[in-house]
């Protein structure tokens, strides 16, 4: 259990607490200075009128003038004082005589400044007299010729000032207090949502979440693609964006954008459902699932795992040629056995002549084959996989045989794919040929052509099987990927062949089309670079 210092609801108690109280300390200090000045303002003010309205008194300038010997002056300074509310009204003649004053002892005693209102203004400020500091005002007195005969000075007190200031704060913290306390309310309220929406997970928690995503999505041998519920990207790892081909980011871009047209783009999106769907790239065979993700019931996007398959998937396939291989070397090797059966017991009859004979015409047999494809194809590698498919066929009792007008010089097919895209279209039609019901019974099942041929500028290949052929509306979806009319065997993926033979095909720069005269016919043109010093 985090500590109350780091929870989620004490930081943002605590924030908003900071931004509330600093928030109200400079709002206080403005208000404070300027409720000050306007307080000092005020007082001038007041105190100016009151000067100014006892310095216009007549009888006030008549006693000054006549040294006031009834000495009502100085009740007449505390009657207005005590109705003003000011500190302190002080009446003095031109030769700075006080004649009232709140202290009766500074009554008759002379000013230490001199008399400044003789010039018919009124002065205002605040003054440090005796009383304290003040908000002060001298007014002249006027007689009734208008001459000024001597000043009124009224002031009030800064204490005076500060009670009045004292009252207004009161209010202000009272104000304050209220919007602390709906501060944090709010604060509480904002934690509690931001919590639900979090599922009660601190910030350090969140973080070391994020983390540990971080480290987990781009450490993992898989890719993994999230999708939100508007069909943008908010998840891509490494390894994802490698088998995808993405170069770009992608994060935030929409799906449609990123990847380009095809199946992948339509696994992806959920056009096309199932799981462990196959797609291939230029690159890679990649097998995909994509999962929904619901959040609280509703939908919050999917998540697309990609795996890649590529040297899995030519394992598999080695293997099942391999499997194919030694079942037809296992038949051959119980038919050799045999002939040399047959020849042992020609010799150990004495039949000499006749086990000649018969030697001779199994070595005829033997070589005839060979023979016939080294006359049309020089190149090795090339005979070697027509003899090989030749002998594994036979054992599905399929007839593969060259086309007599082959022709194939030796080093034609360097640098090109004629081996991946020729063995994988003799092994799907040898497929076609032997799955074909219409064929049981039949001795042979039927055959595949095989037509090699090397123009001025190309390396043309023709495969032609006896098979029940493609139907005329699918001739556009053969090399699409996962598309196959043959049932899944042992771990092989089916629709995978003609896919990838379709992409080295096009990325050797030449073209492979389909067609289904009778059985199936696929033609390619793969073009061939003409080496410096070869016409």
């Amino acid at each position: 259990m985090p500590s109350l210092g780091r929870t989620l609801a004490a930081r943002i108690l605590l924030a908003v607490l900071g931004i509330v109280v600093v928030t109200l300390a400079v709002g206080f200090a403005l208000f404070a200075r300027l409720t000050s000045q306007t307080a000092d303002t005020r007082a001038i003010e007041q105190a100016s009128g009151i000067a100014v309205t006892l310095g216009r008194v007549p009888q006030v300038a008549e006693e000054i003038v006549r040294g006031d010997p009834s000495h009502v002056l100085p009740a007449l300074g505390s009657q207005v004082r005590t109705a003003t509310g000011a500190s302190y009204v002080v009446i003095i003649d031109r030769t700075g005589v006080r004649y009232s004053h709140p202290n009766p002892a500074l009554i008759g005693q002379r000013i230490e400044e001199p008399v400044v209102a003789l010039d018919g203004l009124v002065h205002t400020g605040i003054d440090e007299g005796s009383l304290g500091r003040s908000a002060n005002a001298r007014a002249p007195i006027v007689d009734a010729s208008g001459r000024s005969v001597g000043e009124v000075s009224v002031g009030i007190l800064e204490s005076e000032v500060g009670v009045r200031l004292n009252a207004e704060v009161l209010d202000i913290a009272l104000y304050a207090g209220i919007a602390l306390a709906l501060g944090v309310a709010a604060s509480l309220l904002l934690a509690r949502a931001i919590k639900r929406v979090t599922f009660g997970v601190e910030p350090a928690e969140i973080v070391a979440l994020m983390q540990e995503r971080e480290a987990m999505l781009h450490g993992i041998r898989e890719g993994v693609l999230a999708v939100d519920a508007k069909g943008a990207i908010n998840v891509l790892n490494d390894e994802a964006r490698r088998l995808l081909g993405i170069a770009t980011t992608g994060l935030g871009g929409r799906v449609e954008d990123v990847l380009p047209a095809g199946r992948l783009r339509r696994i992806v999106t959920g056009e096309l459902e199932g799981t462990d769907l196959v797609a291939v790239t230029d690159e890679h065979l990649l097998v995909l699932n994509r999962m929904p993700v619901l959040v609280a019931g509703r939908n919050a996007g999917w998540v697309v795992t990609i795996r890649d398959r590529t040297e899995l998937e030519a394992l598999v396939r080695q293997l099942d040629s391999m499997e194919s291989l030694s079942t037809a070397l296992r038949a051959q090797e119980h038919e050799f056995s045999n002939r040399l059966h047959v020849l042992s017991v020609l010799l150990e009859l004495g039949e000499v002549d006749e086990a000649t004979r018969y030697s001779r015409e199994l070595q005829a047999e033997t070589a005839l084959a060979s023979e016939e494809i080294r006359a049309h194809v020089g190149s090795p590698v090339i005979a070697a996989l027509l003899l090989a498919k030749m002998t594994v066929a036979a054992e599905r009792d399929v007839v593969v045989r060259l086309d007599p007008a082959s022709r194939l010089a030796a080093g034609s097919d360097d640098d090109l794919p004629v081996v991946t895209v020729l063995g994988n279209l003799i092994d799907n039609a040898v497929d076609a040929v032997a799955d074909d019901p219409d064929s049981a019974g039949r001795h042979p099942r039927g055959e595949v052509v095989v037509r090699v041929e090397r123009t001025a500028d190309a390396l043309e290949l023709t495969v032609t099987d006896s098979g029940p052929g493609i139907p005329d509306d699918r001739l556009d979806d053969v090399f699409l990927d996962g598309y196959s009319t043959k049932e899944p065997r042992g771990a092989m993926r089916r629709g995978v062949g003609l896919a990838l033979v379709h992409r080295l095909v096009t990325r050797a720069g030449g073209t492979i089309g389909a067609s289904s005269p009778g059985g199936a016919r696929f033609e390619v043109r793969l073009p061939v670079r003409v080496h410096e010093g070869v016409s």
